[in-house]
């Protein structure tokens, strides 16, 4: 997509600092996907990989929307910190992200457990006994699909 000037520039998030800032206070996403002119929406948590400006999702292994991202990797996503609605005046605060970029399928097992650790990591407080339940061998990664989102573009907004 190319870029686009914000209606109202003062809402416009300018700094890549606090970009990043979002993204790593986030938890979920809302992708959406196209395949065929028919589009899709999906939530997804993730973990964000700051050092590759990626993002990291699981999935089982079969589903619509491995069906659309195989079709079209292209997707765009938003990310939104609530702030609250702001009482008496009819508006919200918030800060957001919209991410351009293309998921894949990670199929190599290195990356997978890389992903997970950074799905793990950015989600939970104390992952390791998630990890050491769940993914106590090669063969669980096999259980679960790892998608990766590289980030080409983003803008961010901000309100109230």
């Amino acid at each position: 997509m190319h870029p686009y000037h914000m209606t109202k520039e003062e809402r416009e998030i300018k700094d890549k600092e606090v970009m990043k800032d979002i993204l790593k206070k986030g938890k979920y996403i809302i992708v959406a996907m196209s395949r065929n002119n028919e589009p899709y929406l999906v939530t997804l948590s993730y973990g964000y990989d700051e050092f590759s400006n990626v993002l990291y999702f699981h999935t089982g292994n079969k589903g619509l929307k491995l069906d659309f991202l195989r079709k079209n990797p292209a997707v765009c996503g938003t990310i939104i910190e609530d702030l609250g609605y702001q009482k008496d005046e009819c508006a919200h605060a918030y800060r957001s992200l919209v991410l351009w970029g293309k998921i894949t399928i990670v199929e190599d097992l290195q990356e997978k457990k890389q992903g997970m650790e950074v799905l793990l990591h950015h989600l939970e407080e104390h992952p390791g006994p998630i990890h050491d339940r769940t993914l106590n061998s090669n063969a669980s990664y096999n259980a679960v699909a790892v998608l990766k989102m590289e980030i080409d573009h983003m803008t961010g907004k901000q309100g109230q």
